[in-house]
């Protein structure tokens, strides 16, 4: 028999290796074709009298395989609950048949029956359904690779794992070691995940074949430990035992602790191990495939498939890259400004691969650019996880200057000065005098528009904007910002640079501020209005982690600086004159920097209070002197509803202008640029979700009660009156 998916070639001794290829994709993943297939191969295997067992291993070099196509489910759709739970479960009983030959439960319990033996090679990563596949094979070998990765990420587009994962896993390593891993969604390389139980053996890649088939040439007949006699869970398991009923006591808080309760698939993961835990195997994974369709036909896991899968990967291969021009290959970037910013840019490009010249009023301004990877370079090098050798070839790629003759045969310049149009205009013109005519010209700016920047560039057509976040070197999204003139060269060397330092970029409008500091500065205003209106500061940072922000606003405010925002108001206010919109809070800014001095963390003081190593103490208390608690104070709902409606009607406005084009632009940049809860899939899919109608309605009930700063757009509220959703308009 001949398959599209994979090949078969059985050997002399009667051993089936079975080489996954799936066509059309870089890796190997369950797609419909393979899904199709390997029922196929399995029953060819069981039937076959002269085959005496198979091993399976991969052929493509990316690895042994990633998992379930998330296309195919996030577009999945069935006629009924009842379908779509046979949908699920259909690989589950594959895997299964696979396993157990065939057989009965209770036959092979007596001793009478056994299964085929079926080993797996891993040759590379194993996740999600790719493991799972592992996990059903009778024995499992991985090439001695400390970068290989084996794991159930499934969590983390709000799924679990659906292929026997959530109860093989602590059937071979036990419930403590399986939830940590599955809730968790982390990896194990082949040494721990060997010394944990969940494989048998690790060796050097070139013996990895013929390993498995001296395996399988040596157990004709075999069963997984969990089908013979007098199987016990490694550590325990089941309703009664002491140890397992005091484990879930404590991962159901642990679990609350890290997901507030807002993650659907967290709680349905620890469901089935327990309820798993004290069920035959048989049954257990038709649990299992409960949850799982539970899971993919709700809302969550689609929002989070769609927006954190499908159009982050969509985006991160360029998307948005104009068509019919050709690649350009970045080799060296000039980096203009060691501050902050600058040297933030200047490790991520270094970290793509490109040499870096950083240039700046001074050798020594120059040099703190360098200090900067080199303090990364050497706390990576202490832990471990960088040789000397690699940090230093690293750190020769970054060459300091003051001289902008040594900028003349860059690729690529990137601005990251002072935020002071005469300052950029300065340093444009210097670089534009000497680097090559086809060069283009990024400016890192934040507020400032890029049509007004480009007019001091004699090349305006190769002027765009990058928008990088701080710090750069771990925060995820690039706004890639086109002025009135900039062309189809600057855009693709744009997503051609994105393509190397690996961040999620999103196109946005010529707007002042864009669209994230669009969005990020109501959030905090509201904050700060919930303060001035005497709202302890601790409800405030808890609703909003509760709510599935990363850290509370306050906090944030304190990061970012108070004393940013002020200036950003100051400037603001300077550059609009009559047409400057108050926003409420500069009376507030105006008294925590000015007049108390409270600037933020970097300036020692702000809504929290700090010790001499900068680590946050704990809310200052002073607050109320200034600020006197409010007697009653709100409920949680409502300072959640507040703290969240803001961000959406921010967003709503942004897509209204046209500053994000599509939706999918509008939760990316929400979700990476300033941590809007992941599990919602984003400010336009949580609208979505809710019913737009529902969004409209809510939002003028709090336009009437807190102000018109809640007031939906006008095109939303068409949305709403046609009961459509903005994903399906898309």
């Amino acid at each position: 028999m001949t398959y599209k998916c994979f090949t078969v070639e059985i050997d002399s001794d009667g051993i089936a290796l079975l080489t996954l290829d799936v066509p059309n994709n870089s890796m190997n993943v369950w797609n419909a074709d393979l899904i199709a297939e390997f029922p196929k191969f399995v029953d060819e295997v069981l039937s076959n009298d002269e085959i005496k067992g198979a091993v399976i291993t991969s052929g493509k070099a990316s690895g042994f395989m990633a998992g379930a196509d998330l296309n195919m489910l996030g577009s999945s759709k069935a006629a009924s609950m009842g379908e779509a739970f046979e949908n699920a479960f259909g690989l589950n009983a594959t895997l299964r048949k696979m396993e157990t030959g065939g057989n009965k439960a209770k036959d092979m319990l007596k001793g009478t029956a056994f299964a085929k033996p079926f080993a797996c090679a891993l040759n590379g990563l194993a996740l999600g359904g790719g493991l799972e596949l592992a996990l059903a094979c009778h024995y499992r070998v991985a090439a001695d690779n400390p970068k290989i990765q084996l794991g159930l990420p499934e969590v983390m587009v709000g799924l679990l794992p659906g292929g026997g994962g959530t109860q093989r896993v602590p059937r071979l390593i036990g419930l403590q070691n399986a939830a940590m891993m599955i809730v968790q969604g982390k990896s194990l390389n082949p040494a721990t995940a060997k010394a944990q139980g969940l494989i048998h053996d690790v060796v050097p890649e070139a013996d990895l074949i013929a390993k498995a088939k001296e395996w399988v040439k040596a157990n004709p007949k075999t069963l997984a430990p969990w089908d013979a006699k007098g199987f016990k869970f490694p550590g325990g398991a089941g309703a009664m035992d002491p140890r397992s009923v005091q484990l879930f006591v404590g991962l159901n808080a642990i679990a609350h602790k890290e997901s507030k309760g807002n993650y659907e698939a967290v709680k349905a993961i620890l469901s089935c191990l327990y309820e798993g835990s004290i069920l035959p195997m048989d049954t257990a994974l038709r649990v299992e495939s409960k949850y799982f369709t539970k899971l993919l036909s709700g809302p969550q896991a689609k929002n989070m498939i769609r927006t954190l899968f499908v159009n982050k990967q969509a985006a991160e291969k360029g998307a948005g890259r104009p068509a019919g021009v050709p690649k350009v290959d970045l080799k060296k970037v000039g980096v203009l400004g060691g501050g902050l910013m600058g040297s933030g840019i200047t490790h991520v490009t270094a970290k793509g691969g490109m040499d870096v010249v950083v240039l700046d009023r001074s050798m020594e301004d120059a040099q703190k650019a360098v200090a900067y990877s080199q303090k990364i370079m050497d706390k990576a090098v202490a832990r471990g996880k960088m040789t000397k050798e690699k940090a230093d070839a690293f750190m020769a790629r970054i060459t300091p200057t003051d001289n902008y003759d040594d900028l003349k045969d860059v690729d690529l310049i990137i601005e990251a000065v002072f935020e002071r149009p005469d300052v950029k205009a300065d340093v444009i013109k210097k670089a534009e005098a000497v680097i090559g005519k086809d060069v283009v010209f990024a400016s890192n700016t934040s507020t400032l528009p890029i049509t007004g920047l480009a007019k001091n560039s004699s090349r305006p057509e190769q002027f765009v904007g990058l928008h990088f976040f701080s710090p750069v070197e771990k925060m995820p999204l690039l706004e890639i910002i086109p002025g009135e003139q900039t062309g189809d060269l600057a855009m693709a060397v744009a997503f051609d640079y994105n393509a190397k330092i690996r961040k999620t970029p999103i196109v946005v409008k010529d707007v002042r501020g864009f669209f994230t500091n669009r969005v990020f500065p109501p959030y905090m205003g509201e904050a700060m209005l919930l303060v001035s209106e005497g709202v302890k500061p601790a409800l405030i940072e808890n609703v909003a982690k509760n709510m599935g922000m990363p850290i509370g606003p306050l906090a944030l405010l304190d990061e970012t600086t108070l004393q940013l925002g002020y200036d950003v108001m100051q400037s603001t206010k300077q550059e609009l004159g009559a047409d400057y919109r108050p926003s409420g809070t500069e009376d507030f800014l105006e008294k925590m920097v000015v007049e108390l001095g409270r600037k933020g963390r970097r300036f020692g003081s702000g809504f929290y209070d700090y010790d001499d190593k900068g680590e946050r103490k704990g809310l200052w208390a002073g607050m109320a002197d200034h600020y006197p608690i409010a007697d009653p104070q709100p409920s949680a709902e409502e300072v959640k509803q507040r703290l969240l409606y803001i961000q959406l009607i921010a967003t709503a406005q942004c897509f209204d202008e046209g500053v994000v084009p599509d939706p999918q632009s509008a939760d990316l940049g929400a979700i990476f640029g300033w941590g809007f809860m992941p599990y919602t899939g984003g400010p336009i899919s949580y609208i979505d979700t809710i019913g737009v109608e529902n969004f409209v309605r809510t939002a003028d009930n709090m336009a009437q009660k807190y102000g018109e700063r809640f007031k939906p757009p006008v095109s939303f509220r068409k949305k709403a009156e046609e009961k459509g959703t903005f994903y399906k308009a898309a």
